[in-house]
């Protein structure tokens, strides 16, 4: 058994080798093993410098480099490294260092005790250290999950989260267009509308960066979440996969 984790990364030169060094550093339970999928999209800085010589000096590791000629958006990275993956599990991981890959094996348990087919990793429940950031970015999060959870009739606490796991025949199967943020509004939208499918959730750190730090986000991405919402839960409520 395989997890495919997806490493989507702009301008993220200072913290990719870090992060990659955690992601590799995980063993996963049930014997699972890693492939890693590093989707450069067009980064302006030294990314692709770091990823190649990281590569290089760690030749035995599962990493497969791939690079996006224009700018296009994250959604469309990580359409990249879905259409990529060979894995039995998809992943998401920022190449930022808010998320601790150290927790994979809490969202894989679900799926490997035979309840889940997809598991949602929220900031916002369980015990986990969260870091303390902008009021108004969570009352942002907390409408478009109420949102999202009203047009699809689902209980999520963090609908924006990037940890988000799927077994991987699922995600594989959807029509996915969104190439920025609202990657994750449609996606969640139309995982939910999988017949029979079992949608969990569990607790997860958050390490968040202020803008300073490198945080990208901005309340217009906010509101094309909202945008995507409305498109994929209102205006198209019917399940429709790729085939």
């Amino acid at each position: 058994m395989i997890l495919s984790i997806i490493v989507p990364a702009y301008n993220e030169e200072k913290t990719l080798a870090t992060i990659l060094n955690k992601v590799c550093a995980v063993e996963l339970i049930g014997d699972i093993q890693k492939e890693v999928i590093v989707v450069n999209d067009c980064s302006t800085d030294q990314t692709e410098v770091v990823i190649r010589q990281y590569i290089n000096d760690h030749p035995g590791l599962p990493i497969r480099y791939l690079n996006h000629q224009v700018n296009s958006g994250k959604g469309a990275a990580i359409h990249t490294g879905i259409e990529s993956a060979t894995g039995n599990y998809i992943l998401v991981q920022d190449a930022d260092l808010e998320y601790d890959p150290s927790e994979y094996n809490i969202l894989l348990k679900p799926i490997l005790d035979g309840f889940a087919d997809v598991v949602f990793g929220s900031r916002f429940m369980g015990g986990n250290a969260h870091r303390v950031l902008f009021f108004w970015h969570s009352i942002g999060n907390h409408i478009l999950t109420f949102a999202s959870n009203m047009f699809n009739n689902i209980n999520l606490t963090d609908m924006e989260t990037c940890y988000k796991l799927f077994k991987a025949d699922h995600l594989k199967q959807l029509d996915l267009r969104e190439k920025r943020f609202g990657f994750e509004p449609e996606v969640t939208t139309k995982i939910s509308r999988i017949p029979k499918i079992r949608i969990y959730e569990v607790g997860i750190s958050y390490y968040g960066r202020t803008y300073e730090e490198g945080k990208k986000i901005d309340w217009m991405d906010g509101v094309r979440a909202f945008y995507c919402i409305l498109k994929y839960g209102l205006f198209a409520p019917k399940y429709k996969s790729r085939s």
